[in-house]
C-alpha cells in the first residue's frame, strides 16, 4: 500500500519529467530549423515565413539570441491571450468548445476540492478509526472516508457534500451547455458558405431497372423538391483506385529520394533491392525501378479509373444533392422522403474534407451486421483486456510481487525500490498497455461504416471511454484477476455491486494518483514536445525535401485526435467525482491535470494543430452525457460505500440524487440538444435571404458541382464526366423519365418502395 512517501516520489519523478519537457520545449522551439515544428499551422495559413531565409549561416539553425532563452515560459501567457471569438475564428468552433472541457473541469473541481479540504478532510483525518484497528494502513487513508467509524453521525458530512457537489455539478453543466448552444447557432449562422450547408447525403437508392442510379436520384429530386434541388454527384466504389493512387505516391517518393540522392553525389548511381522492404530480392538501379514502378501504376490507375467511369456496378446506391438553398437542403436532411422508412434516407451531408471516402462503398444494408460483428468483438476486447490490467494491479501490491519471485524479497524492500514499485511503476505499466487501444477501436468504427471522420472519432470515443470505465476504473478498483472479477460479479445480486465496488474504492486512490502524475502530467508536457513529429520532419527534410512545397508536405501539424483525448478527459471527470466525497486527496492533482492541459491545449491548437474538419462542436452532447455518467455512477457508488459502513439514517437519502440527476440530464437534452442534431428553418432561411442581398449573382452551382467528387478524380483530367453539368429547367409539371411503364410522370416506379399513384391517376380520379 503506497504511503505519501511513495506518492511523493512519484510526484518528484513526474515533475522532473514535466519539467524535462517544457524545458526541452522551450529550447527547441526557439530554433530556427525546428520552426516549422513547432508552428505549422501559421505556415499553412501563409503568414508565417521560415527563418532560416535570413541571417548568418549559424543564426539559420541556431538561436543566438539569449535573453529569448530567459523567457522559457513565455509560450503560456502567450497561448492565453488570444480571446475566444478569435480563436474561434482561427481554429473553428470544434477547437473552442474541446479546450472548454478543461474549464469546465477547473469550474467544477476548483470549489469542490476547497469545500472538501475545508470540512471533509477534518472530519476524516480527526478520527482514530484505522489507528484502533489492525488493518494495514497509510497517512492518504486517514485522509478517507474510512478513517469514519461504522454508524457514525459523522457521515450526514458526507452526504450534505454529495448533494453540493452534484448540484454545483450539474449547475456548471447547464450553464455551459447554454452557452455552447448559443456558440453554436451563432457559428452556424455567421459562418462562411460551405458545401455541406446545401447538400445531403440520400442512402439506399432503391434499383431500377429502367434508370441509372443517377438517373433515378435526379428523377426523384426534380419531382419531390422541384424548387429547390440545384444538382447531384453519385457515390463511386473507388477503394481499388485510392489503393493505386496512394501506392503510386509511395512509389514516387521513393523516386524522389534516389533522385535527390543522386543529384548530391552523381558519381554513383543508388541501388536497391526488389523484395521486401528493399532488405532481398534482385540488385537493380533505384531510379530506373521506381520510374518503371510509378508508370506501371500510372496506367493501372488511368485504366481503373476509366473502368469506374464506365461500370454501372461501380455506382453506389447512394448521391450527394445540392440543392438551391440551405432552406431547401434542411428540409430534405430533416425529413423522411418516402412512405418506406427504409428506403431514400437522408442525412446532412459532411463537409468535403470530412468524408470518409472508403467507407461509402459499403452497402447500406451490412451496416446493421457490421455493427452487431463489432459489438461482439468489443466486449471480448474489454473483458480480455482485463488480463494485463490485473497485471498492473499486481505491481502495486508488494506483498503480492515478493510471494510470487521470493529471490526479489531483498531488492524489493529497499525503500526507494518500493516507493518507485507502487508510486511510479503501476501509472507507467497501464500508460503503456493503453498505448495501442486508440487505433485498434478507430479500425472497429471504420468496419463499421462510418462515413465521415467526425462520426468515426465520436464513436471511438465512446468505446474508448466505455472500456476506460470497465477496465482502467472497474478493473482497477476490484481486486483479483479477470476471472475472478468475473466470477465475483455474475455470482452476486445487482444491488451488490455497488457495494463490492465502493468498499475497494478507498484502497486505490494511491494507484489512480500515480495514474494522474503519469498520465495527466508527464504525458500532457510530454505532447507539446511533439519529439515523433520533430525526427519525421527532419528526416524527411534531409532525404526527401527538394522544394518549398516538399517542405510543406513534410510538416505534419497533426489534430486534436478526439477519439482517444476526449475518454481520457472523462476518465479525470469520473476520479474526481467518485473520490470527492471518498478521498479528497486526489483532487488537487486532478486540477494540476486540467490547468496544464488547458494551457498546453490552447498553444497547441494556436500554434500547431490543423483539423481535418469542422462539425460546429456536434460532439457536446456526448461530451455532456459522459460527465452525467461520471457523476451518477459517484453517487451509486457512495451509496454503496455507506451501506457497508452501516449508516442506516443517511444512506436513504442518497436515493433520490441520482433520480435528480437523471432528471436534470433529460432536461437539457430536450432544451439544447435537438441545436446540434437540427438546423433551424429559420436560421437557414435567414442566412439564404442575407446571401441572396449580398451576392445576387452568385453561381452556386458552379461552386458545388465538383465539391463532393471523389478526390482520386480530381487529380484526373475528366472531372466532368464525374459530375451533373447540364441544369434542366422544367416549366412543365411532368418530368422526363426513361421508365416503360410510365412516361412523364411525377410518380415512383413499383421499384422504388412508393405504392403513391401516378399524377394522371390522381387527376382521373377527381
Amino acid at each position: 500500500m503506497a504511503t505519501l512517501a511513495d506518492i511523493g516520489l512519484a510526484a518528484a519523478i513526474n515533475i522532473l519529467s514535466a519539467f524535462a519537457f517544457l524545458l526541452a520545449f522551450a529550447v527547441l522551439r526557439l530554433q530556427p530549423i525546428n520552426d516549422r515544428v513547432y508552428f505549422p499551422k501559421w505556415y499553412l495559413k501563409g503568414v508565417r515565413s521560415s527563418p532560416i531565409h535570413s541571417g548568418t549561416f549559424v543564426r539559420k539553425f541556431v538561436n543566438l539570441d539569449l535573453r529569448s532563452y530567459l523567457r522559457f515560459l513565455g509560450w503560456m501567457p502567450a497561448a492565453l491571450k488570444m480571446p475566444e471569438p478569435e480563436l474561434i475564428e482561427h481554429a473553428g468552433l470544434d477547437s473552442s468548445v474541446y479546450l472548454r472541457i478543461y474549464l469546465i473541469g477547473l469550474k467544477i473541481f476548483v470549489p469542490i476540492t476547497i469545500l472538501a479540504f475545508a470540512v471533509l478532510v477534518p472530519v476524516n483525518w480527526t478520527n482514530t478509526t484505522l489507528e484502533n484497528s489492525k488493518v494495514e494502513y497509510s497517512d492518504i487513508d486517514k485522509l478517507s472516508i474510512s478513517n469514519i467509524p461504522n454508524r457514525s453521525q459523522r457521515f450526514w458530512a458526507h452526504l450534505v457534500m454529495a448533494y453540493v457537489f452534484s448540484f454545483w455539478t450539474c449547475y456548471v453543466l447547464f450553464k455551459e451547455y447554454e452557452i455552447i448552444a448559443s456558440m453554436r447557432l451563432h457559428f452556424l449562422a455567421s459562418e462562411k458558405r460551405r458545401p455541406d450547408q446545401f447538400t445531403v447525403l440520400v442512402q439506399n437508392v432503391p434499383p431500377d431497372p429502367d434508370e441509372s442510379v443517377s438517373e433515378l436520384v435526379e428523377h426523384f429530386f426534380l419531382v419531390n423538391h422541384r424548387d429547390h434541388y440545384l444538382t447531384h454527384q453519385v457515390v463511386y466504389n473507388a477503394n481499388k483506385l485510392a489503393k493505386l493512387v496512394k501506392e503510386k505516391k509511395q512509389m514516387q517518393n521513393w523516386l524522389d529520394y534516389y533522385q535527390l540522392k543522386y543529384d548530391r553525389n552523381p558519381s554513383k548511381r543508388p541501388t536497391t533491392k526488389t523484395g521486401f522492404l528493399g532488405l532481398c530480392g534482385d540488385k537493380v538501379d533505384a531510379i530506373e525501378f521506381y520510374t518503371s514502378e510509378v508508370e506501371r501504376l500510372s496506367k493501372k490507375a488511368a485504366t481503373e479509373r476509366e473502368k469506374v467511369k464506365k461500370d454501372p456496378k461501380s455506382v453506389m446506391p447512394a448521391a450527394f444533392v445540392s440543392f438551391r438553398t440551405r432552406w431547401g437542403a434542411a428540409v430534405c436532411a430533416q425529413t423522411q422522403q418516402t412512405r418506406n422508412p427504409t428506403l431514400w434516407l437522408t442525412k446532412w451531408a459532411p463537409e468535403p474534407r470530412d468524408v470518409y471516402w472508403q467507407n461509402l462503398a459499403m452497402p447500406f444494408v451490412s451496416l446493421t451486421v457490421r455493427r452487431l460483428i463489432i459489438a461482439v468483438a468489443f466486449f471480448f476486447l474489454t473483458f480480455f483486456f482485463m488480463i494485463p490490467i490485473a497485471f498492473v494491479q499486481s505491481l502495486a501490491n508488494i506483498e503480492g510481487i515478493e510471494k510470487a519471485v521470493p529471490f526479489l524479497k531483498p531488492i524489493i524492500e529497499v525503500h526507494i525500490i518500493k516507493s518507485f514499485i507502487q508510486g511510479f511503476l503501476p501509472g507507467i505499466a497501464l500508460k503503456i498497455f493503453l498505448i495501442f487501444l486508440p487505433t485498434i477501436l478507430m479500425l472497429m468504427s471504420k468496419f463499421e461504416g462510418f462515413i465521415s471522420l467526425s462520426a468515426l472519432e465520436r464513436r471511438s470515443a465512446s468505446k474508448y471511454y466505455l472500456f476506460l470505465l470497465v477496465n482502467v476504473f472497474l478493473g482497477s478498483i476490484v481486486a483479483g484477476t479477470a476471472f475472478q472479477q468475473l466470477h465475483t460479479f455474475m455470482h452476486q445480486s445487482a444491488n451488490e455491486i455497488p457495494k463490492t465496488i465502493g468498499v475497494s474504492i478507498p484502497m486505490k486512490a494511491t494507484f489512480f494518483i500515480s495514474y494522474i502524475m503519469v498520465d495527466g502530467w508527464a504525458g500532457i508536457a510530454g505532447e507539446i514536445l511533439r519529439l515523433k513529429p520533430l525526427i519525421v520532419f527532419h528526416l524527411k527534410n534531409f532525404f526527401l525535401v527538394k522544394t518549398e512545397k516538399d517542405r510543406e508536405e513534410a510538416m505534419d501539424p497533426g489534430s486534436i485526435e478526439f477519439g482517444s483525448s476526449e475518454p481520457q478527459i472523462q476518465l479525470y471527470f469520473l476520479l474526481g467525482l467518485v473520490y470527492a466525497v471518498v478521498t479528497p486527496f486526489l483532487l488537487p492533482f486532478i486540477i494540476i491535470f486540467f490547468g496544464l492541459a488547458y494551457a498546453v491545449f490552447r498553444h497547441q491548437i494556436i500554434n500547431v494543430y490543423n483539423q481535418e474538419y469542422e462539425s460546429g462542436a456536434a460532439f457536446w452532447p456526448d461530451v455532456h452525457g459522459r460527465i452525467i455518467t461520471a457523476l451518477i455512477i459517484s453517487q451509486l457508488l457512495l451509496l454503496g460505500l455507506l451501506s457497508t459502513k452501516e449508516a442506516a439514517q443517511s444512506t436513504p437519502f442518497l436515493i433520490a440524487l441520482p433520480i435528480l440527476t437523471i432528471w436534470f440530464h433529460r432536461f437539457c437534452k430536450s432544451r439544447y440538444e435537438p441545436a446540434f442534431v437540427k438546423y433551424p428553418l429559420q436560421e437557414a432561411m435567414m442566412k439564404d435571404t442575407l446571401e441572396r442581398a449580398k451576392e445576387p449573382n452568385l453561381d452556386l452551382k458552379a461552386y458545388l458541382v465538383n465539391a463532393y467528387v471523389h478526390p482520386v478524380f480530381k487529380d484526373g483530367d475528366e472531372d466532368d464526366s464525374f459530375s451533373v453539368d447540364e441544369e434542366v429547367v422544367y416549366d412543365n409539371v411532368l418530368v422526363p423519365t426513361k421508365r416503360q411503364s410510365r412516361r412523364n410522370t411525377p410518380a415512383h416506379s413499383r421499384y422504388n418502395g412508393s405504392s403513391s399513384p401516378s399524377l394522371s391517376d390522381a387527376i382521373q380520379e377527381l
